[in-house]
C-alpha cells in the first residue's frame, strides 16, 4: 500500500520527493486520531516526509473529543511528530455565521490549516470512498462540471495522497502493524447527509454493482482528466464576450450559451440555482437588482452583471460601489377611487395632505418618518435594522418625500401622517414603475 501511494504521489505530481528533491519534505498532516488520518500519518512517515502534525478539537462531543486529542498527543509522542493542537467553539461560530455544525467545522478546520500550514503543503486522509460520497452529494445538490470531478488530489494547498486507495486498504494496513485508532461516534448517526449517504445509499448500490464504489472514482477521474480542455473553452469564451472577474456583459450571443458561462463566473461564490436563473431573467428595467451570498454581491448593471467581493472591500468602499450603479425607481403617480391592489411596490395616501412635488431619493443618515400605525417618529435606519434588513440591503432602499417629510420608505412602510382615513376625498396611488 505505501508503494500504491507513492506511485500516486509521483503521478499526480503532490509532493517534491524527500529523496530527490531535498532531504526532508516538510509536510503537515490533518489527523484526527481515526483510521484514516492515523495511517496518513504513519504512511507519509514511512515515506520520509518530515511530518508536523495539525489537530482540532471541535468540543462537540464532550469528554469524546478530549479521548481523541489524547490519542492523538500519544500517537505523535511515539512516532516523535511535532504536534499543534487548536480548540474551537464551534457551536458560536455556527450561530453567529447561520450555518450548520458541519459547515461550520469545516470552515475552521481549513481555515485554520492554512493559517498553520503557512504555504507548505497540508496532507488530508481522504480516499476513494470519501470520494464516491462526494460525487453523490454534489449529484443530490445539483452540480456543474467541477463538482462531478470529486474531490482534486491537489488543489489551493491541499493535497490527498490516499485518494488512489479503498477504505478496506487502509484498514488492513493498520492491521497490518497493530496500530489503533479512535472512532468518531456521530459517524453512525444519520443526522448528516453524508453519513446517510456511506451508511445506507453505499451498501444499497454495491448490492447492485459490487464494483459502484470504484466506478465512481473512474467517473470521478475521467471528468478531471477532461477538466483542462474544457476550462480553455470557457477561457476563450471569457474573452471573446469581454468577460471578466468582475463584469459580466449581458449581450445575445449565438455561440456561447450564457448559462454555463454564469455558472463559472459564479463558481464558488456561494449563489445558488435560483439566484442565477433570476440573473439571466432580469431585464434592462431591473437595473440596481441585488442578489447576495455569504461573500459576494452581484448587481444588474445596464448591459452587464457587475460582481465585488464583500470581504475584501470596507464598509465605505461596498456603499460607494453600489450606490455607483444603484438607480432610482420610478414611481407613477395616480388618482384613485379606492384602495384596492396591495404590495410592497405600492402606497397610497391622502392627495389633498400633499402639498408640494414628490422626489425620491436614497436613504441618508439621520432620515426619520413616522411609520404606518405609529404615532412617534423613528429613524429610518432603526426601522431596517428592527427588521434584519442589512447593511448592503440597506443601501438599496429609497424614500418618495414630500418637501422635508418621507411620506414613504419605498418597498417597506408608508408614513402613517398622509394615511388614507374616512375623512380623504382623493386617493393618491404611488407604485413602482418598474
Amino acid at each position: 500500500m505505501v508503494n500504491k501511494v507513492r506511485t500516486f504521489i509521483e503521478q499526480e505530481a503532490l509532493l517534491p520527493s524527500p529523496t530527490r528533491e531535498r532531504a526532508e519534505a516538510k509536510l503537515f498532516v490533518a489527523i484526527s486520531g481515526g483510521a484514516d488520518s492515523t495511517a496518513l500519518l504513519l504512511v507519509m512517515k514511512e515515506l520520509g516526509y518530515s511530518v508536523r502534525a495539525l489537530h482540532c478539537n471541535f468540543h462537540l462531543r464532550g469528554e469524546e473529543s478530549n479521548r481523541d486529542q489524547a490519542f492523538v498527543e500519544g500517537l505523535c509522542r511515539q512516532h516523535n511528530v511535532p504536534l499543534t493542537v487548536r480548540h474551537f467553539n464551534t457551536e458560536d461560530y455556527a450561530t453567529r455565521h447561520g450555518i450548520s455544525i458541519e459547515m461550520a467545522a469545516r470552515d475552521l478546520r481549513y481555515n485554520w490549516f492554512r493559517e498553520e500550514s503557512k504555504g507548505e503543503p497540508l496532507a488530508v486522509a481522504h480516499h476513494r470512498d470519501d470520494q464516491a460520497e462526494t460525487l453523490l452529494l454534489n449529484l443530490i445538490r445539483g452540480t456543474g462540471l467541477r463538482g462531478l470531478a470529486g474531490m482534486m488530489p491537489k488543489h489551493d494547498g491541499i493535497v490527498r495522497p490516499f485518494l488512489c486507495l479503498r477504505r478496506e486498504e487502509i484498514l488492513q494496513y493498520l492491521e497490518s502493524r497493530g496500530q489503533t485508532y479512535v472512532t468518531d461516534s456521530t459517524n453512525s448517526e444519520r443526522a448528516c447527509l453524508r453519513n446517510r449517504i456511506r451508511l445506507d445509499i453505499i451498501p444499497l448500490l454495491r448490492d447492485i454493482n459490487p464494483s459502484a464504489v470504484e466506478h465512481f472514482c473512474l467517473a470521478c477521474d475521467n471528468v478531471r482528466q477532461n477538466l483542462p480542455y474544457y476550462q480553455k473553452g470557457i477561457e476563450t469564451a471569457f474573452r471573446e464576450l469581454c468577460i471578466t472577474e468582475d463584469c459580466f456583459p449581458l449581450s445575445d450571443s449565438q455561440h456561447f450559451p450564457p448559462q454555463p458561462l454564469l455558472h463559472e463566473w459564479l463558481a464558488g461564490k456561494g449563489f445558488n440555482r435560483t439566484q442565477k436563473e433570476e440573473m439571466l431573467k432580469a431585464e434592462e428595467s431591473s437595473v440596481g437588482k441585488m442578489w447576495h451570498s455569504s461573500t459576494h454581491v452581484v448587481l444588474r448593471d445596464r448591459k452587464a452583471l457587475k460582481q465585488f467581493d464583500i470581504h475584501r472591500l470596507s464598509p465605505q468602499a461596498q456603499t460607494e460601489q453600489i450606490s455607483e450603479m444603484k438607480m432610482a425607481p420610478q414611481l407613477r403617480q395616480e388618482i384613485v377611487d379606492n384602495i384596492r391592489e396591495t404590495g410592497t411596490g405600492i402606497a397610497y395616501f391622502d392627495a389633498d395632505l400633499l402639498k408640494e412635488p414628490i422626489e425620491v431619493r436614497r436613504v441618508r443618515q439621520g432620515d426619520a418618518f413616522v411609520p404606518f400605525g405609529m404615532k412617534g417618529r423613528k429613524l429610518v435606519s432603526d426601522y431596517l435594522t428592527d427588521r434584519k434588513v442589512n447593511r448592503l440591503e440597506k443601501v438599496e432602499t429609497f424614500v418618495a418625500t414630500c418637501g422635508d417629510d418621507i411620506i414613504w420608505l419605498i418597498g417597506h412602510r408608508s408614513d402613517n401622517r398622509y394615511r388614507v382615513t374616512d375623512k380623504t376625498t382623493r386617493i393618491l396611488k404611488l407604485s413602482l414603475a418598474n
